[in-house]
């Protein structure tokens, strides 16, 4: 089910109705771009810390933003045993522009030119996109609708406004009283402005708004004022529905914040990053108070990413790339539980994804987070109890066996491979730094090392000194490859790397030291007194 603005206010009760009694919500996001194309020390690397990879990131983040967001609703179905029902929905999304709210962002090429790809509707995004804010840009809102300033600059452009007063004096010239006109496709906050506008423009027409558009009648002065005076559509009884209007997604965002669901995704850094920044608050410059608010406004996150890393390695299931190719694996006959697991419906209004395959829409990426975490959990259940019969499954027996990956989050690129947004990150299992000592070779770049690798493997590359450079994978067999191809190598020697040893910092202070122990031998023996 397709979501835009004109149909979005109309959907919120149903929506807080799905989310209040559900067992969990997937998500997805897709955006208008991924990750500013930075240089140098800002491009996020195997050697980031976590707090590092945020900062680099976060720039990224407050660059883009969100086009589409796909949630997926699951409700197990009372009186049938392990069956559930998904509704899914996309929500375009366009930041708001109202008053002193005017959002800037970039796209990036290769994002447009992916979502292209898949068929992704940029006409409802750009047109007919609903309005968000965060809290902070709602407070600034608020203030000025409360103290009358919001108009500061028109949200709608001022010859489209000029176009409709135009419209409705020239019907007014021919018009009788009690006549009256509509206005199709104004809606939300634009239509609250445009009536505004109108009514102080003309003093003999009085507006309401309607399902087919905003309705202009034409009134007497006496009328006009009985009207203004005596009715609960005045201006002043319109400024919490315009601030409701203007802030659009982020009503929902709260419903879903309140309901404290699990929430579930693929890879999802990304999206919690972009969820923080876009209906919370402006991402911190503190990683930790970042993990902090995260964890508050969401305390069950599950990544489906971070589960099925652990389940192909220990099942030795075939080599996947995406989450569609998880989805199909659990699917198959690949998977032991395959017939024993969890029925998954589509719920009514929401059969689109049925038969058909929607890769990389919002909802349908949602709904896939979903069912591969209701199966992969069946299938962990199943192999703890082994040959003992399976209790009767439900959703809190399958967060129990998923308790060691809830708020475990996956990382892409740095110096851990997760995030625990519960508590402290773990320690890093990537593979060992190693050292790479470089002979014959003047004033050799770290692009030039990088370059003299890549078609063996990737690996990050950092200077150390002059002739020394630091080399990271994050795949075990790639630096047992390299160390045993390069430890002989007459220009370029690679071995492990050792703090201790190598480090720059160490060997000065070593320097230092010797130095030191020198001098004050070298007194000791001037100043003894000869016999």
């Amino acid at each position: 089910m397709d979501i835009g603005a004109d149909e979005f206010e109309q959907s919120l009760p149903l929506l807080q109705e799905l989310v209040l009694g559900a067992d969990f919500v997937g998500l997805d996001i897709e955006f208008t771009g991924l990750r500013s194309n930075l240089s140098g020390p800002q491009q996020i690397s195997l050697f980031d810390l976590p707090s590092e990879w945020y900062l680099k990131t976060r720039q990224s983040v407050q660059q883009f933003t969100i086009c589409q967001i796909g949630l997926s609703v699951f409700s197990s179905i009372e009186g049938e045993s392990n069956k559930y029902v998904a509704h899914s929905c996309n929500f375009f999304l366009f930041p708001t522009t109202f008053g002193i709210l005017d959002s800037e962002f970039s796209f990036q090429a290769s994002s447009v030119q992916f979502l292209n790809q898949y068929g992704f509707d940029y006409n409802k995004f750009l047109k007919n996109g609903i309005p968000y804010m965060n809290e902070e840009q709602e407070k600034k809102i608020r203030h000025n609708i409360l103290t009358g300033n919001w108009r500061v600059r028109s949200s709608l452009d001022k010859d489209q406004i000029k176009v409709v007063i135009d419209e409705v004096t020239r019907w007014l010239d021919l018009a009788e009283e009690g006549d009256w006109m509509t206005l199709p496709g104004i809606t939300g906050f634009q239509a609250f402005e445009v009536q505004l506008v109108l009514r102080k423009a003309l003093p003999n027409i009085w507006t309401v708004l309607r399902d087919q558009g905003v309705i202009v009648k034409k009134v007497s002065k006496q009328h006009r004022w009985y009207l203004e005076n005596t009715s609960c559509d005045r201006e002043s009884c319109w400024k919490e529905k315009i601030l409701l209007s203007a802030r659009g997604f982020s009503v929902f965002f709260q419903m879903l914040v309140k309901a404290q669901k699990p929430l579930v995704g693929h890879n999802m850094m990304m999206d919690l990053l972009h969820l923080h920044e876009k209906f919370f608050r402006p991402l911190p410059e503190s990683y930790e108070d970042f993990k902090l608010n995260i964890h508050n406004l969401f305390p069950i996150l599950i990544d489906t990413k971070n589960v099925t890393k652990d389940v192909w390695k220990e099942l030795s299931f075939p080599r996947v790339s995406n989450l569609s190719e998880v989805y199909e694996v659990l699917n198959s006959d690949l998977n032991p539980t395959k017939d024993s697991g969890p029925v998954i419906i589509h719920a009514s209004k929401c059969e689109k994804y049925v038969e058909t395959k929607y890769p990389h829409e919002a909802a349908y990426d949602a709904f896939l987070c979903g069912s591969v975490l209701l199966k992969v959990a069946h299938l962990l259940l199943w192999r703890v109890h082994g040959a003992v019969p399976i209790p009767e499954p439900s959703f809190p027996l399958y967060l129990d066996v998923l308790a060691p990956y809830v708020n475990q989050v996956n990382l892409i690129r740095a110096g851990v491979p997760k995030i625990n947004f519960s508590g402290p990150d773990h320690p890093s299992i990537r593979p060992p730094t190693l050292i790479l000592r470089v002979r014959r070779w003047p004033e050799v770049s770290e692009q030039q090392i990088y370059r003299e690798f890549q078609n063996l493997c990737k690996f990050d590359v950092r200077r150390l000194t002059r002739s020394q450079f630091l080399l990271l994978t994050n795949k075990f067999k790639d630096a047992r490859s390299i160390l045993k191809e390069y430890r002989c190598h007459p220009t370029l020697q690679v071995s492990l790397y050792r703090y201790w040893r190598h480090s720059p910092d160490v060997t000065c202070l070593l320097e230092v030291c010797g130095v030191v122990i020198a001098w004050a031998l070298m007194a000791f023996l001037l100043g003894r007194p000869r016999p």
